[in-house]
């Protein structure tokens, strides 16, 4: 049974490297109108609800001894396949074809990065969480730092965020809150999904990939930062130096995106071979 998992709005800017068989990108990340808005929109207000410091901690103390599932990487893609991203305007198809997109964009620009290939297909791994019973408003969509005021570009920043009861918190509801000016992003509770799971995940099954890898996993759907400029009173020198590996990451993670299928049973020897170089054998997720 395919699970209605929404469109993932950090699917909406991702350039691929040859853009002309993609749609125009000024239509990618489209949240004032579409087919699919409702349902983008319906996510981001219960995420933007919901999402407290209190609710992070607890998921990160609910899932972080990684004992939901023990499986390998190209397991978990196969698992993709049950699952649609209802926070994403851009696609209504399942994730592990855009897994391969994506790796497939990164690897025909930089050939010479076989890591960075095997970013693109990790990267949204962490969204089986949505197959295991958790709401959609809890695994996918742009990502932002909880325990301080969602600054400007977070999206539908100005409609969704009413009811969430750390907005009425003095700690948590300024520029601020509960943060030290420039402490670094890895000082900062991220709002609970996959970016920040898989991110945990990779750390406790110690995967051998470089420092780059991990920002590109932890922060990719953090668009108000690296595409909107926000959130900068956070950031310290090492989070502006990984910025550009991030924003690279970034182009093909959305502007892959389209209907264009990739012959998946062709590349799964070459990504395979990437796995058992990197992150080989059962896994704990």
């Amino acid at each position: 049974m395919k699970v209605a998992v929404g469109p993932d709005p950090s699917l909406v800017y991702r350039p691929d490297v040859d853009p002309e068989p993609v749609q125009d990108k000024s239509s990618f990340r489209n949240y004032t109108s579409g087919p699919l808005l409702d349902r983008v929109f319906a996510t981001y207000k219960l995420m933007h609800t919901h999402q407290t410091v209190d609710f992070v901690r607890a998921k990160h103390a609910q899932f972080g001894k990684f004992t939901y599932k023990k499986m390998t990487i190209l397991e978990a893609v196969n698992m993709l396949d049950q699952l649609v991203d209802e926070s994403d305007p851009d696609v209504d198809f399942p994730n592990s074809f855009h897994a391969f997109q994506t790796a497939e964009g990164i690897r025909r620009a930089h050939p010479d990065k076989d890591w960075f290939h095997l970013v693109g297909l990790l990267h949204d791994l962490g969204k089986v969480l949505a197959l295991a019973g958790e709401p959609q408003w809890a695994v996918v969509g742009d990502t932002f730092p909880v325990g301080c005021h969602p600054q400007s570009s977070v999206v539908f920043c100005d409609s969704t965020f009413q009811d969430n009861p750390d907005l009425q918190d003095p700690q948590y509801s300024t520029e601020l809150g509960m943060y030290q000016p420039h402490c670094g992003l890895e000082n900062v509770l991220m709002s609970w999904g996959h970016d920040e799971y898989m991110y945990q995940m990779m750390k406790f099954n110690k995967v051998s990939l470089p420092p780059e890898a991990f920002y590109m996993i932890r922060f990719h759907s953090f668009y108000p930062w690296h595409t909107g400029g926000d959130y900068q009173q956070l950031c310290s020198e090492k989070d502006l130096a990984m910025l550009p590996w991030v924003q690279e990451f970034n182009k093909f993670d959305l502007y892959t995106k389209c209907p264009d299928l990739p012959d998946v049973d062709k590349l799964r020897p070459y990504y395979q071979g990437l796995i058992d170089k990197y992150c080989p054998g059962v896994l704990n997720w």
